[in-house]
């Protein structure tokens, strides 16, 4: 979706695309994802009609066994394999390997079906509305209980709730891809993309679900927090988008706890995960790491 540095030509030339009948185009960049990416493409692949969807896999960098899995699924998907590592120039490999739109960008470790991307694309018809995303649905199995607590807060807060970040999915009309296109890379680029659009131009579908695997103990969680810490300052120090946030303000937080009483140690937690991804990411800020990803590998564990 935004630009990237020089790379090798993908394996898969461009003339192997379908014709463009097809629904949607559904872009899943994957980097060593084998253990996960099976759910989500025999959800995809198992209920969608043939040739419905154009669905591309992105193997960026990857050491294990993910093309060839992606590959097992036949002709219902197309693979594309690069040896440089990195979701910004996977997402760009993946757009020059579709013409069909709406253009889904699907993170590999979620899971969705064909009658969800049918939803968002359905709301991608109606006036006005240029980018969607699903409702989002946690399977919390094996998740400590700070976990818990944290995404009890988290999920509550009206950012959360009414951005298109944070869900594994977004699902972009030909006009909205343009917009997105013209953005800088950052790290949190679903973040940057749900404030690309006003509210009345972006939809959460709440009949269409994403199946969503958060971390399961808290170091895994503060690093998914401190990634998203040093996303958004990114976002506001390069003014990728000038004076748009989705921060979380005090006022937000009080609100919930003067709703549900019930919740104050949550609440609790909440902040002080919260105070230490700060602290987490003012490291990486302060050296200009704005690159480093770190990803939650015990949500891609059995």
């Amino acid at each position: 979706m935004t630009t990237v540095p020089e790379r090798p030509a993908p394996s898969s030339p461009a003339a192997d695309r379908p014709s463009g009948s097809a629904l949607a185009g559904v872009v899943v960049p994957a980097h060593d994802e084998e253990a996960v990416l099976g759910r989500l493409i025999g959800r995809l692949t198992g209920s969608a009609r043939p040739g419905e969807l154009d669905i591309v896999v992105v193997a960026n960098g990857c050491a294990d066994g993910t093309a060839g899995l992606a590959r097992s699924f036949g002709p219902a998907v197309r693979v594309v394999e690069t040896p440089l590592p990195g979701k910004r120039s996977a997402l760009r490999l993946g757009d020059e390997a579709i013409d069909a739109f709406p253009r889904l960008y699907v993170d590999a470790d979620v899971e969705l079906g064909a009658e969800d991307v049918r939803r968002l694309c359905a709301a991608l018809t109606e006036p006005g509305v240029l980018a969607a995303a699903p409702e989002r649905r946690f399977d919390m199995r094996g998740c400590s209980w700070v976990v818990r607590w944290y995404y009890d807060v988290w999920t509550r807060l009206p950012e959360v709730r009414e951005g298109l970040f944070g869900r594994g999915v977004l699902a972009l009309s030909e006009a909205a891809h343009r917009r997105v296109a013209a953005l800088p890379a950052v790290m949190a680029d679903d973040l940057a993309v749900s404030l690309a659009f006003a509210p009345d131009e972006r939809t959460v579908v709440r009949e269409a679900t994403a199946l969503i695997r958060p971390p399961r103990e808290w170091r895994d969680l503060l690093r998914r927090r401190v990634r998203a810490q040093v996303g958004t300052v990114e976002i506001e120090q390069d003014e990728v988008l000038p004076g748009a946030t989705a921060r979380t303000n005090v006022r937000d937080v009080l609100g919930i706890a003067g709703r549900e009483p019930r919740m104050a140690l949550r609440i609790a937690l909440f902040l002080a995960v919260a105070v230490l991804a700060r602290a987490g990411a003012r490291r990486a800020v302060r050296s200009g790491d704005f690159t480093t990803w770190l990803r939650d590998e015990s949500s891609r564990q059995d």
